[in-house]
């Protein structure tokens, strides 16, 4: 599974965030290179049958994180010339506002989907899943906030567009076990963070990894990673510590170095 956040000229170097902003041209290479090598890119709620064990084949997950209204300009249209889907997580507490997180940290406001881009987004068929309220982490409240930003991004984003939301995405990845639980018991099919490793069988569908992609990604370094199991190989040449089957902490890693 691929998580992508921006789709668009990347800022002037030095900007805070700057390696998740990815020019269209590159979203485009990568795509249409895995579709020429037989590869199917899908939305979360398409690979459900795949990671339940009911299909195989050659698929991977495209997800992209925040809502960013550039993504429906540069990235939707790509996704439907290749005739794949994707999943839009979504801040419902920020629809048709910026990335307000990333502002303490001195990264530009990024315009975000309005409801009718939502609707745009979703008549194109592709997913909507919830990315919280606010884009808090996690592991930084306590639980009446986990259950209320967990819980509430799926009601709001229901209530506001008329579709059941299947799949959430922790913002930074951050978790621990108890909020994998708390998005279990608010009713999500699927749950996805940021360990960079291949999804396998067995993986925890409420903690299932994902390869993040940035703006300095080699195309072949980029294949390998999602064709091959080079990532889990990478991953294990670097300082990292296994948490669990398939999981890793990247040492020296902050959230905003490696996840929104």
């Amino acid at each position: 599974m691929l998580s992508y956040h921006q789709t668009a000229t990347p800022p002037r170097r030095g900007t805070p965030v700057r390696s998740l902003v990815l020019p269209p041209w590159r979203f485009a290479l990568q795509l249409r290179t895995l579709k020429l090598l037989g590869w199917q890119g899908l939305s979360m709620r398409d690979l459900e049958p795949y990671l339940h064990g009911e299909k195989t084949g050659k698929v991977f997950g495209i997800t992209l994180d925040d809502g960013y209204l550039n993504n429906l300009e540069n990235a939707l249209p790509v996704l439907r010339e290749l005739g794949f889907t994707a999943t839009a997580f979504i801040v419902s507490g920020q629809v048709g506002g910026t990335n307000a997180w990333d502002h303490p940290v001195g990264a530009p406001a990024v315009p975000l989907m309005d409801v009718d881009d939502l609707r745009t987004w979703l008549d194109a068929g592709m997913e909507i899943g919830a990315h919280t309220r606010n884009h808090v982490n996690l592991c930084a409240t306590d639980e009446v906030v986990a259950r209320e930003e967990i819980a509430g991004s799926k009601h709001d984003l229901e209530q506001l567009l008329g579709i059941e939301v299947r799949s959430f995405c922790y913002p930074y990845g951050e978790h621990r076990a108890e909020h994998a639980d708390m998005v279990r018991q608010a009713g999500y099919a699927t749950a996805t963070a940021i360990v960079s490793s291949r999804t396998r069988a067995g993986d925890d569908l409420m903690r299932l990894p994902r390869i993040s992609v940035h703006l300095y990604d080699k195309l072949p370094s980029f294949l390998a990673r999602v064709t091959t199991d080079y990532e889990d190989w990478r991953m294990r040449q670097w300082n990292t510590q296994p948490t669990s089957r398939g999981y890793y902490l990247l040492g020296g890693e902050g959230p905003h170095a490696s996840a929104h």
